[in-house]
């Protein structure tokens, strides 16, 4: 089946449109957070202060890239374990973010708020950073470059290919399959 074009930031339309095992291909503005800036977002909305990037509607994608190298716009870029950021995916999603993107499984609390604020979770496939980072067309820091590779980066992308995991009616592509693999 011929993956889904899906332009960054989404809307609920988008969202409420993609299953789970459906293959994407984003374009547009992606950001980045690992668990480091995740603490200090949710630090800042537990303060009540502005945050230093609007969710409303994005991606965040949990990478942590290596350096660039001439001409690249960005070192390998593969996905991180999702579940470190479980702690703090719901309030990313009760704060207007759509979709986060990085590899493993998600807790229930985190699948339930993907259900509540109307988001999906994809993975992107680890071990092929080197390969993803293709589908970065321009990256910049644009908060807390003191975290180095953690820092939150503004990624444009284009065609970067990613499998919706939990999609926002409750489904789990991980469950599914190993229901199937169980037969």
């Amino acid at each position: 089946m011929e993956p889904k074009r899906i332009e960054a930031p989404l809307t609920d339309e988008v969202v409420m449109s993609l299953k789970a095992g459906d293959n994407v291909l984003i374009n547009g503005v992606i950001y980045t957070a690992r668990d480091a800036a995740h603490k200090k977002l949710v630090e800042l909305m537990d303060k009540g202060e502005e945050l230093p990037l609007d969710l409303q509607g994005q991606f965040i994608y949990y990478v942590g890239p290596t350096p660039e190298k001439p001409g690249q716009a960005i070192g390998s870029a593969g996905p991180t374990t999702s579940g470190r950021m479980d702690a703090y995916t719901p309030k990313m999603l009760e704060r207007g973010m759509k979709a986060c993107i990085g590899k493993g499984l998600r807790n229930q609390a985190v699948r339930d708020a993907l259900i509540k604020y109307k988001g999906v979770y994809l993975a992107a496939v680890g071990g092929a950073g080197a390969l993803l980072s293709k589908r970065i067309t321009k990256s910049e820091v644009v908060a807390y470059p003191e975290l180095g590779a953690e820092a939150i980066r503004r990624l444009e992308v284009k065609d970067f290919p990613a499998t919706v995991i939990n999609d926002a009616y409750g489904n789990d592509l991980y469950a599914e399959g190993a229901k199937q693999y169980a037969r």
